[in-house]
């Protein structure tokens, strides 16, 4: 395979990334909380599809449509009973991080009970057709899923920068004390923001059911590890940055099996990671913060 296919595929790999990694952010930003569940909020997005176009036979639109938005409610239920007392209460940033890591054996162990801790077969989600793109063949699933985190990162800026919750979201990361003042709703807000994040990561689970055409309970375990890394390398708290970090981890990835090993990918990865944050411990489009002790 040549260089170029193999950074194409290393993109198209990194937009899952990078879709998933928005959510890290986007809750990050306004709560400074590490959602560890979110990995297997994407596994509840891939198992909507499974129940709504395998096991219910309903249109693929109307399957990826119903997947976005209850992954969209998960994602703010989860915020409602998990985590909103903790954070009205001030608790501790570690109490917060036990109780994710608690909603995501949640998640997985229903999950099992549900559909069993067996793998699901999917069925193709987009034709097996390749385009030729600078001499070489592209899939379709690829050129889809990376058209998709571009629309997805642009509709994302936008809601950000151009719209009042989007505001109403800055301000409460800046200083959520005065967003109050300000007669912003942060607990709405909140949520808003849990809603944003869990729906990206429904649309990262249709890619991904198109990419590898399968799932289980487990499916968000490495793949929520990998985009919780991705928002660190780019900056965690910043939009720009996770984009920028799961697109570099997924080249960095792709030309690692292909040019090295496949068993040494993660580990280049995670070396990658710890060398950047060596010498930019905010990632590459963080900021630098200080916090009083």
């Amino acid at each position: 395979m040549s260089l170029f296919s193999q950074i194409i595929n290393g993109l198209s790999v990194g937009s899952i990334y990078a879709l998933v990694a928005l959510g890290y952010s986007m809750v990050y930003g306004i709560v400074k909380l590490i959602n560890f569940a979110h990995g297997d909020v994407i596994m509840f997005g891939a198992y909507t599809v499974f129940v709504t176009l395998v096991l219910s036979g309903l249109p693929l639109w109307i399957s990826i449509l119903l997947a976005v938005v209850l992954t969209a409610l998960c994602g703010v239920l989860i915020e409602r009973l998990a985590y909103r007392r903790l954070l009205d209460a001030g608790a501790p940033r570690i109490s917060l991080l036990i109780t994710a890591l608690g909603v995501s054996m949640l998640l997985q162990n229903v999950s099992q009970i549900v559909f069993s801790s067996s793998a699901k077969a999917m069925p193709s989600l987009i034709p097996s057709e390749t385009v030729n793109v600078l001499g070489a063949p592209v899939s379709l699933v690829t050129i889809i899923t990376i058209l998709t985190m571009i629309v997805m990162m642009i509709g994302l800026t936008a809601l950000i920068n151009r719209t009042k919750i989007g505001k109403a979201m800055r301000a409460v990361s800046e200083d959520a004390d005065a967003a109050k003042l300000m007669g912003i709703h942060t607990g709405r807000t909140v949520a808003f923001t849990f809603a944003v994040g869990s729906a990206l990561a429904a649309v990262a689970a249709v890619l991904y059911i198109a990419t590898y055409r399968q799932i289980s309970p487990f499916m968000g375990s490495m793949l929520g590890l990998k985009a919780f890394v991705a928002a660190v390398l780019g900056g965690i708290g910043s939009v720009p940055g996770a984009m920028v970090g799961g697109l570099i981890m997924g080249v960095v990835e792709s030309l690692t099996k292909g040019y090295i090993s496949s068993t040494m990918a993660d580990a280049v990865v995670f070396g990658i990671l710890i060398v950047v944050l060596l010498f930019k411990p905010a990632g590459i489009m963080g900021k630098q913060t200080s916090e009083k002790v």
